[in-house]
């Protein structure tokens, strides 16, 4: 067995040159003896061996600064993957090399956006930088939204299922023995080159409204009540302390901001007014919310424990919070902006939200946008269509609603949310792999948390009720 493995690599990635060349000239045709021999003069012309058409597969290729790694498959590159960012799925098309025989170009697709791929293998020693190891191929990457990406590649046919199974590595009960299997594994390749995510962590303590509307908090099977009514629920990250808003009029706009302890079951309110959008800061020693003053909407912070002691933190009017982006800066919007503002009260980034929405995406300010808990960088937003995908669910004004994946830097976009369903209201969850949305039209049936992977694999019911939010 292990000797039909090591032949398999040989030729592939060490002797596919030679092989080819001893191929074509063995399939030279004979030429026919001229009918006269000249007395002096040079040898006839002979037909040039072609240059090999052998390419490297089943290849492995990392970098560093960032971090990334990619494989290159048995029809080319498959699957790129980047640090804190969910996996690109990659379509192969046409690979060409140079006269060398030593430099191969594989061209490719990003299967989620359409972008334009290709990677160039040459065959010379590459260091990464980050170890003494000496790898077979220098390999540059470039993505037509990521840029280009360095490093280098070595031929790891140990890592690909498809050479498993056909040199038998894996455990018999995990090949196909049919040909009706062998068909499903066909489908199961076309479909998707992504691995299973097995290792995240389960939240542990959440809250969410229920069917009746009340406010429910729970850590594992244990459930509290912690108001019969509410909306806009924060939960703290230890997932002891929830803030929440409640309606104090029944014709104004007016809203307090509460907040329930887990631990004594008790509430209490910690502001009055017109106040919406409560957020904890990363390490729960400040609140953040909007609050309306002087005509207009500012963002307003008070340390944990002390809500009398609030203060304007910006005086720029917005029309939603969306969260802290880092210990120091929050992520707010207006009817234009994305705007990212510092201490200072100011600015640090802003970005037209036409820019972040593109063509397919409505702006309205009943839209959220969450960070992801360990890449800054990576925006889960949710939104309505300007024009409902043919047959998804629709609410009284036509509208259908999504969540997509947004990156700053790239500006790559790929929808998450499943296109025949109605999703609103996307959280992470704190390992960042996970994302929670409430599915279904409110008024046409209940209500339900969804859980989806980051990769859009794993959909499955996670609880009855909405607006789910993740303490730890």
């Amino acid at each position: 067995m292990r000797y039909f493995a090591a032949l398999f690599v040989l030729l592939v990635s060490t002797f596919g040159a030679s092989s080819a060349n001893a191929q074509a000239q063995s399939q030279k045709p004979t030429q026919k003896p001229s009918a006269k021999t000249p007395a002096t003069g040079t040898q006839s012309d002979e037909v040039p061996s072609p240059v090999s058409k052998h390419y490297p597969i089943l290849v492995i290729a990392h970098g560093n600064e960032p971090v990334w790694t990619l494989r290159l498959g048995m029809k080319g590159p498959e699957r790129l993957d980047r640090a804190n960012y969910p996996p690109i799925v990659l379509e192969p098309a046409a690979i060409t090399n140079d006269d060398s025989g030593n430099s191969w170009t594989y061209n490719a697709k990003d299967v989620a956006t359409n972008a334009t791929v290709g990677v160039k293998l040459t065959r010379e020693v590459c260091t990464d930088g980050t170890s003494e190891t000496k790898y077979t191929f220098r390999v540059e990457l470039t993505h037509s939204q990521l840029g280009v990406l360095r490093g280098c590649g070595q031929s790891s046919p140990e890592q690909f299922p498809e050479f498993r199974k056909k040199n038998q590595i894996d455990a018999p009960d995990a090949v196909a023995t049919d040909e009706k299997d062998k068909d499903k594994d066909k489908d199961k390749d076309k479909k998707t080159v992504l691995e299973p995510i097995t290792k995240f962590a389960s939240p542990t303590a959440i809250a969410y409204l229920d069917a009746s509307g009340r406010v429910i908090v729970a850590h594992g099977e244990v459930k509290k009540t912690a108001a019969p009514a509410g909306s806009e629920p924060s939960l703290s990250h230890d997932g002891k302390k929830l803030l929440y808003t409640r309606s104090d009029s029944k014709t104004g706009p007016e809203r307090s901001i509460v907040q329930f302890d887990w631990d004594t079951g008790q509430s209490h309110d910690v502001a009055k007014g017109n106040n919406r959008q409560p957020f904890w800061s990363p390490d729960d020693s400040r609140v953040a919310f909007l609050k309306f003053n002087d005509q207009k909407w500012e963002i307003w912070t008070f340390p944990t424990g002390s809500p009398d002691k609030a203060t304007e933190f910006s005086q720029i009017n917005v029309s939603a919070l969306h969260g802290w982006t880092s210990p120091t800066t929050l992520l707010a919007t207006d009817n234009d902006n994305a705007y990212w503002i510092g201490e200072d009260g100011k600015p640090t980034q802003t970005i037209p939200l036409k820019e972040i929405y593109g063509e397919p995406y409505e702006i309205m300010g009943s839209d959220t946008i969450r960070v992801n808990p360990v890449n800054p960088d990576l925006l889960l937003i949710s939104v309505f269509y300007k024009t409902a995908p043919t047959g998804a669910p629709v609410d009284a004004m036509g509208l259908n609603a999504t969540c997509y994946l947004y990156e700053v830097r790239s500006k790559r976009s790929v929808t998450l949310c499943p296109p025949d369903a109605f999703s609103r209201a996307g959280e992470w969850s704190r390992d960042s792999l996970q994302v929670f949305f409430t599915r279904g039209v409110t008024g046409k049936g209940p209500l339900v948390t969804n859980r989806i992977f980051w990769d859009g694999s794993g959909l499955r019911r996670y609880v009855a009720g909405s607006d789910l939010v993740v303490g730890k």
